[in-house]
């Protein structure tokens, strides 16, 4: 059995890909803020509270998990949050926070991990976000942090691919999830105006399904409308 570690794993996207990863016979190690409202449950599921913007919480736990494992195949992260209008009334909290944990994170993760994706020939998968390719007015600075993170992504891959570890973005764009429930703006109700975290899922296992002999480093998924309600 594969062993994969995945952030951001209680609700969303994240909780999608956990499901799915179960499905395809991994054991899941998924690290959250919380899991109070999470309804799922699986002997291969395991949930790790965690705050990954908490760097020496993070190394620890890391740490303890590969004490745990012999090797550590996937890597996935997935962790973010998201604050939107004009940039100069974006609180600083708020943009350490998307930093933190969209970029810093990530980064952290890829370093304490890459030695044991390397033995493992393993995976990274980003999921970033199609705000990553695009300018986002009242979105600069989210945008900047997931921008970051895909070329980080594709750095990355140049560096380590000869070590046999495939490394993948995914640009999902607006998805039915509970990440718009704080902001002005949020999905219209057309179903073919936003994504479903499946969808995402579904990317996520294409990608792992792929040739040996083949990677695939980015992906883009949209919906077929481009509308937003506010």
């Amino acid at each position: 059995m594969k062993v994969a570690i995945l952030t951001g794993a209680s609700r969303g996207i994240g909780l999608a890909i956990a499901k799915r990863l179960v499905n395809l016979n991994y054991k899941v190690y998924g690290l959250a803020r919380s899991f109070e409202k999470t309804d799922f449950s699986h002997e291969n599921f395991i949930a790790v509270p965690c705050d990954v913007t908490k760097t020496n919480e993070l190394v620890e736990i890391i740490r303890r998990i590969e004490d745990q494992e012999l090797e550590i195949h996937l890597l996935i992260n997935n962790a973010g949050v998201g604050f939107f209008g004009p940039h100069e009334q974006i609180q600083i909290k708020d943009i350490q926070a998307m930093l933190r944990t969209n970029l810093e994170a990530p980064l952290i993760l890829c370093q304490l991990l890459l030695r044991n994706l390397k033995k493992s020939r393993g995976m990274i998968i980003f999921i970033s976000s199609a705000a990553a390719k695009k300018i986002s007015t009242h979105g600069c600075a989210y945008a900047a942090t997931k921008a970051g993170l895909s070329h980080f992504s594709n750095s990355l891959f140049e560096e380590i691919r000869k070590y046999g570890v495939k490394v993948t973005s995914l640009h999902p764009d607006m998805t039915k999830t509970s990440f718009y429930d704080n902001v002005d703006f949020t999905y219209d109700d057309e179903e073919d105006a936003v994504l479903l975290a499946e969808q995402v899922a579904d990317a996520v296992e294409y990608v792992l399904g792929s040739e040996s002999n083949m990677v695939v480093n980015d992906i883009t998924i949209r919906p077929q409308k481009n509308r937003i309600k506010r």
